[in-house]
């Protein structure tokens, strides 16, 4: 693991001790073994793009490193990988295998955000897509945001389908940033479909929490908010 071990040395390089405490404050894992380095996201990015060709089995090993950075240097890899331009099909699976296989590893919301659209929604574009409802049963909270979270690559596409369904089928969800996830991935497919947002929002407004509600419906105009809240 020469590359990878270099990758980690640059981080190390970067941790500062007094940094610990505030990218503690995004980790919300509830893993008592994760460790906090001390560097901040915006120091990790072009490390891990420095490193964007590392090989899967190297990218694995990052996965299996307790401290955070650690892992999201890997994250952050196997995104550039899966924006790269002709991507072999291949590959593309074996993104979207690896990401599934140590979702176990993925658990933090910032881990699902940085790579589920792209290693998961872009590979699942043109394919079968239960999996999504597979992973929105999960008991894995993690799991369940990678759900929704994936579908970005569908709503840009103006397919708005799939975020509406997943969001429904978590809409009870008890994890904060599961219901973070709903409020604003919903709030996005509205951006495409209003009226499907609004038809969400009537049908699902009573088993959401007012604060996943208020997120959704932040771009509607006034009177439909002032609707749904009479709800």
């Amino acid at each position: 693991m020469a590359k990878a071990a270099t990758l980690i040395a640059e981080l190390e390089a970067q941790a500062k001790p007094e940094d610990i405490d505030y990218v503690a404050r995004f980790y919300k894992g509830g893993d008592p073994e994760t460790e906090v380095m001390g560097v901040r996201m915006p120091k990790v990015f072009p490390i891990a793009k420095q490193f964007a060709s590392l090989p899967l089995e190297e990218v694995e090993g990052l996965l299996s490193d307790n401290r955070c950075e650690v892992r999201m240097a890997a994250v952050s890899i196997m995104d550039f990988q899966s924006r790269q331009k002709n991507l072999d099909p291949a590959h593309s699976k074996a993104l979207f295998d690896l990401y599934l296989r140590r979702h176990d590893r993925l658990n933090n919301w910032d881990f699902v955000d940085r790579a589920a659209p792209h290693v998961i929604g872009e590979y699942l574009v043109d394919k079968d897509r239960s999996i999504l409802d597979r992973l929105a049963q999960s008991e894995n909270p993690h799991e369940r945001r990678t759900a929704l979270v994936a579908t970005h690559a569908f709503i840009k596409r103006g397919e708005v389908t799939d975020a509406f369904r997943i969001a429904e089928i978590l809409a009870e969800d008890p994890d904060d940033y599961v219901q973070k996830a709903i409020g604003s991935w919903v709030r996005e497919a509205g951006k495409r479909d209003e009226a499907a947002l609004v038809s969400f929002l009537t049908t699902n407004g009573a088993r959401l929490p007012r604060r996943t509600v208020t997120a959704a419906a932040k771009l509607l105009p006034d009177d439909t908010k002032k609707s749904l809240r009479k709800q």
